[in-house]
């Protein structure tokens, strides 16, 4: 078995475009059969616990508190984001750098549950869930981010896998790109891409998940998940399948043409990504421990988040930085980042290569040497 392992592997890192294809495809079934349910089984039982524990009689004090706790602590691992990739490196350390990393993660990905479930839980109270008011608030968030160019941001796994990699384990995009140095507008930059992009992510979720509990069989809670993740997952396998031909189309447009074309793209895979959530969300709250929430949801957080740190995409939990749509050139802008086991064979690939052009190096060093040593005339041929 581990002969087949490795052949497979060298197989893999070969880098034709079968394999290339071959290694796209399998990215895609891990991001939404391994990190996909992982990522929302560790939110939901991070929410369903700050349910239980966060003020539980006082809703509107509990979703005040997580909104400030969550954002004050998103803002400030967004402003101090270069100092933590300046301290916090594998060459000062290893497992220093492990630990510290991880903590960050668990810290940020509390921080973003709670950001999130206070503006959600917020937004019910004040705006109430009538059919009409949810429509209005997504389609008013959804322009919103539109005319900002960050619609992408309402991506989420399956569509989005962050591997854990040193070089940019701290970093958190802001909405205007401004340098720390100029810390006034830094921190304003900060402010606005935290408070203001994130916030108008949870009203386009909230509302798109509330609308689901309303027109999807709201009288029947399994068939309603069931149904939701049977929808989710086709319109995901349709959405990868539409890579190719939208990467065509969208590098030969330019404009508005051609972010028209990317934000509707990524409307249909955010259509995906809320339906797969709120289905393996549903699930968890139907089958796994219904009354014993406390023993369902620690563990669930438990599993999960051990589960990504030891795949090394613990990551993709958190909910941080603003992309811009379009950004990338070409067709790039319509690829999703879920490159996993490209990037592990891509370096399998690189190493091999380096060991090669060692062994070579070696080669021709140790054959220059014996031609150096190797008499020009023998004793003999003197005579």
């Amino acid at each position: 078995m581990r002969g087949s392992t490795a052949g497979l592997a060298d197989t893999l890192a070969s880098g034709s475009r079968a394999h290339a294809a071959l290694l796209e495809t399998a990215d895609c079934l891990f991001a939404s059969i391994v990190v996909a349910p992982a990522v929302v089984s560790y939110w939901k039982s991070t929410w369903s616990l700050m349910d239980l524990y966060v003020l539980p009689d006082q809703p509107v004090s509990s979703a005040a508190a997580c909104a400030i706790f969550g954002l004050c602590c998103d803002l400030f691992l967004c402003v101090f984001q270069s100092k933590l990739g300046k301290y916090l490196r594998p060459d000062h350390g290893r497992l220093t750098y492990y630990v510290f990393s991880r903590v960050y993660t668990y810290v940020a990905g509390v921080a973003c549950v709670g950001a999130w479930r206070g503006v959600w839980n917020l937004l019910n109270e004040c705006t109430g869930d009538s059919a009409r008011t949810l429509l209005s608030t997504t389609a008013a968030a959804t322009l919103s981010l539109a005319a900002l160019r960050a619609l992408r941001n309402i991506s989420a796994a399956p569509f989005a896998v962050a591997v854990d990699g040193p070089h940019d384990y701290f970093d958190v995009p802001t909405m205007f790109r401004t340098s720390s140095r100029e810390m006034a507008l830094y921190v304003l930059d900060c402010i606005f891409s935290v408070a203001v992009v994130g916030s108008l992510v949870v009203f386009v979720w909230r509302g798109s998940w509330a609308l689901l509990d309303i027109f999807l069989y709201p009288d029947d809670q399994v068939r309603s998940v069931w149904t939701s993740l049977i929808i989710g997952y086709v319109i995901v396998l349709v959405t990868f399948a539409m890579q190719v031909p939208m990467r065509w189309a969208a590098a030969r447009l330019h404009g508005a043409p051609r972010l028209l074309l990317v934000d509707i793209y990524h409307l249909i895979s955010f259509v995906a990504t809320v339906n797969v959530w709120r289905g393996v969300w549903g699930l968890l709250d139907v089958y796994y421990f219904p009354d014993k929430p406390k023993l369902s949801n620690w563990s669930t957080h438990i599993i999960s988040l051990t589960l990504l740190i030891l795949l090394n995409c613990s990551n993709s939990i958190l909910v941080r930085g603003v992309y811009i749509d379009a950004e990338e050139p070409a067709g790039d802008c319509v690829i999703f980042p879920c490159h996993y086991l490209r990037l592990f064979f891509h370096k399998e690939r690189t190493k091999k290569r380096h060991r090669r052009a060692i062994a070579a190096a070696a080669m021709a060093t140790a054959r220059k040497t014996e031609e150096a040593s190797f008499p020009l005339q023998i004793p003999e041929e003197k005579v």
